[in-house]
C-alpha cells in the first residue's frame, strides 16, 4: 500500500471524527451550554493525553518554558470551539463546515504579524478568493443577517489563531506538550466560564456517551489529519478534508432535513480553490533557468 493511500484512508478517519463530532455537539447541546461541553471535553482528554503519554513514556517531554505561547494559543482555541459548538446548533451544518475551512486563510494574514512571514502576492490572492466565498456562504445583508453565521466565521478565525500559535510552538515543544496544556488549560477556562454563573450542569445520562464522543473525536481527528500530512503532499492531503462538506450538508439532510443550499456549495468551491491555489503555489517545485 503506498504513502498516498494510506493518507487518504487516514483523511476518511479524519472526516469520520470530524462529523460525529457535529453529530455528538448537537445532541449534547440540549442538557449543557458549551462552556459545560468544553470542560466535560476536557476532562476526558486530559485522561486520555496523560494515559497515552504514560503509557508511550512521553510524559517527561511536558515542560514549562512556554507558558504564555500555551495559554495564547489555548485562548484562541477555546474561543473558536466554543463558537463553533454554538454554531452548529443554530445554522445549518454545510455552512458551519463550509465557514470553518476558511481558517487557513485567516492563518495567513495572521501569520506576518505573530510568526514574521511574509505575506505574498499568492498569499493575498488567496485571501481575495476565499473572503469572496465566505461573500457567496454567508450573502451578508441586513434582511439575511444570521448571528449564527457570525459565530462560525469568528470560529474560524479563532481556530486560525490556534494554528499559528501551534505552529509557533511545534518549533521547541513535543506534540505531547501541547495536547497536555491543551487540554488542561481549557479544562481550567472551561470551568471559569461555565461556573461564572455558580450553575454547572451535569450531562444526563443519556448524554454522557455523545461526551464522550466529542472528546475522542476531536483527539482522533487531528491525528488522522497530521498523520496524513505527514504520509502525503498538502496538495494531496488538503482536498480530501474538503469532502467533509459534502458529508456533513448529506448529514444534515438525513438527520436534521436541513436543506440542500447551492449557494454554500458554490461558496465552498470558491474557498477550496483559495486554498489550493495558495498549497499548490507554495509546494510546487522551482525550476531554474
Amino acid at each position: 500500500m503506498t504513502d498516498t493511500i494510506k493518507a487518504c484512508l487516514w483523511m476518511l478517519g479524519a472526516i469520520v471524527s470530524f462529523t460525529s463530532m457535529a453529530v455528538a455537539g448537537r445532541a449534547v447541546s440540549l442538557d449543557l451550554d458549551t462552556f459545560e461541553i468544553m470542560l466535560y471535553r476536557s476532562l476526558i482528554g486530559i485522561v486520555i493525553v496523560t494515559g497515552i503519554a504514560g503509557t508511550v513514556g512521553t510524559l517527561g517531554q511536558i515542560t514549562r518554558r512556554n507558558l504564555g505561547w500555551h495559554f495564547l494559543r489555548n485562548v484562541f482555541h477555546f474561543s473558536g470551539q466554543n463558537l463553533w459548538f454554538y454554531a452548529i446548533t443554530v445554522v445549518p451544518l454545510a455552512q458551519v463546515f463550509a465557514l470553518e475551512f476558511t481558517s487557513p486563510l485567516w492563518v495567513m494574514l495572521l501569520s506576518p504579524l505573530i510568526l514574521g512571514e511574509r505575506l505574498t502576492r499568492t498569499r493575498a490572492l488567496a485571501a481575495i478568493i476565499g473572503f469572496v466565498g465566505i461573500l457567496v456562504v454567508t450573502r451578508p445583508s441586513p434582511e439575511t443577517f444570521n448571528f449564527g453565521l457570525l459565530t462560525a466565521a469568528l470560529a474560524a478565525i479563532g481556530f486560525a489563531g490556534s494554528a499559528v500559535f501551534t505552529r509557533r510552538l511545534t518549533r521547541t515543544e513535543a506534540i505531547t506538550c501541547i495536547l497536555f496544556y491543551l487540554t488542561v488549560m481549557q479544562a481550567v477556562l472551561g470551568l471559569i466560564c461555565a461556573g461564572w454563573d455558580g450553575d454547572i450542569a451535569l450531562p444526563a445520562a443519556a448524554s454522557w456517551p455523545w461526551v464522550f464522543v466529542i472528546a475522542v473525536a476531536g483527539l482522533v481527528a487531528h491525528f488522522c489529519l497530521t498523520t496524513a500530512l505527514g504520509l502525503a503532499p498538502a496538495t494531496v492531503v488538503m482536498p480530501i478534508d474538503f469532502v467533509r462538506l459534502p458529508v456533513i450538508a448529506l448529514v444534515g439532510v438525513a438527520i436534521y432535513a436541513e436543506p440542500l443550499d447551492p449557494f454554500v456549495l458554490v461558496g465552498a468551491i470558491l474557498i477550496f480553490a483559495a486554498n489550493y491555489y495558495n498549497i499548490w503555489h507554495e509546494t510546487r517545485p522551482v525550476t531554474k533557468t
